[in-house]
């Protein structure tokens, strides 16, 4: 039972402690995916934490300042990232201020709410750390006490950690982010509509969607400047509905 106590606290830790950093990120928020540094330092930090956290609870000397610095490093990166989210998310969102583009503000200001409460949420995580290792009452008499009420803090927190970063799927544009993080200043995609006569339109009477890429032509560096372009058939819906309609009046008694 301490064996398997042992292992799956370290292992729980680790993982905890690994998710704080991809979310910190903005994996699956900012991003569809980290760049290959952002990966290899998530890594390393999750193999260093999970070695020093080894080596600590076998009572290794000198472990223990290891481990302390391993929290102070990785909670310096997790902070690090969030207040990064969360200015380019304000600027984001005085950017639609000043251009009128009211489209993306939910999605965006969603994200930035989420980040925010992971920002409180990770501020109590190192809170309640700092109290645990302060308070090294190794007593047997303290010791489920304090080992239930741990267990049960973090339980609290990856729940709310968890319902503030649930699925956005049904949240309008929540899902519009680029590929990879970019490393120059970000702008809100806009999103135009655009009218059209019938003569016009009439090559799009067959089809409900058509989507062209791109509308610059391609390059060595590949077409970063070109627009995705999307179209929608005004009368799709009313289409779709008279098709129904036919078939169900041509269904047999």
């Amino acid at each position: 039972m301490s064996f398997g106590m042992y292992v799956t606290g370290v292992i729980f830790q680790t993982a905890s402690f690994v998710s704080f950093l991809l979310i910190s990120h903005g994996y699956c928020i900012m991003c569809e995916r980290l760049s290959v540094t952002e990966r290899r330092t998530t890594a390393s930090l999750g193999c260093v934490f999970y070695l020093t956290l080894v080596g600590y609870k076998a009572s290794v000397p000198y472990f223990s300042i290891l481990l302390l610095l391993s929290y102070f490093i990785s909670f310096y990166v997790i902070f690090h990232h969030i207040s990064q989210n969360l200015l380019v998310l304000r600027r984001q969102l005085s950017f639609i201020d000043d251009e009128d583009v009211h489209a993306m503000h939910d999605a965006v200001y969603t994200k930035y709410i989420m980040f925010k409460k992971f920002q409180g949420a990770m501020q109590i995580v190192a809170v309640t750390e700092a109290v645990i290792y302060i308070n090294m009452d190794d007593s047997s008499e303290n010791y489920w006490i304090r080992l239930l009420v741990r267990e049960w803090a973090q339980f609290c927190i990856f729940v709310y950690i968890g319902w503030t970063f649930r699925s956005r799927d049904l949240a309008p544009r929540f899902s519009v982010m680029p590929t990879l993080k970019s490393k120059g200043e970000l702008v809100v995609p806009p999103i135009y509509s655009i009218e059209v006569d019938a003569e016009t339109f009439r090559d799009f009477t067959k089809h409900e969607w058509h989507i062209g890429v791109p509308t610059s032509p391609p390059c060595e560096e590949g077409t970063k400047d070109s627009v995705l372009v999307i179209i929608q058939h005004p009368h799709a819906y009313r289409t779709a509905a008279r098709k129904s309609s036919h078939i169900q009046d041509q269904k047999p008694v």
